[in-house]
């Protein structure tokens, strides 16, 4: 488990996304709204590399939608996908070539009583244990 409280840089992301994939696991995500400060480990991943990946987005080529995916490593973004899950997806590898980290899953930190309240839930698993939670 990593305990640095740095964030990542940038060149973490100009690797490998099996690499980085597995690096994520055990990072801390941290999200402020306002005052809220909220963050979650994560616990889960999943690696989309390029247009030979049938379940990347990237696979019917390059589009509006999926052009983040073409862009330097390091930005991250969310995809709308089967018109009601939002996912939070991080590009990897070289400028240009459609790489990213799908954030799975998170074991929730900080921010845990706001978390239950906007998802109506109580259980931790509950909160963000599949990547539409997120």
């Amino acid at each position: 488990m990593k305990t640095d409280a740095r964030p990542l840089a940038l060149h973490f992301y100009n690797r490998s996304t099996l690499v980085v994939a597995r690096e994520l696991l055990g990072c801390n995500i941290l999200f402020r709204n306002n005052d809220t400060l909220f963050s979650g480990r994560i616990v889960e991943t999943e690696a989309y590399i390029g247009m030979d990946d049938p379940a990347c987005h990237a696979a019917v080529g390059k589009t509006t939608r999926n052009a983040v995916m073409f862009g330097p490593p390091g930005i991250s973004y969310v995809y709308f996908i089967y018109g009601m899950y939002n996912c939070l997806n991080v590009v990897t590898e070289e400028d240009g070539y459609p790489a990213a980290v799908l954030i799975r899953a998170i074991e929730p930190i900080k921010g845990i009583e706001v978390m239950q309240q906007n998802r109506n839930k109580t259980r931790l698993k509950d909160l963000g244990s599949g990547p539409g939670k997120l």
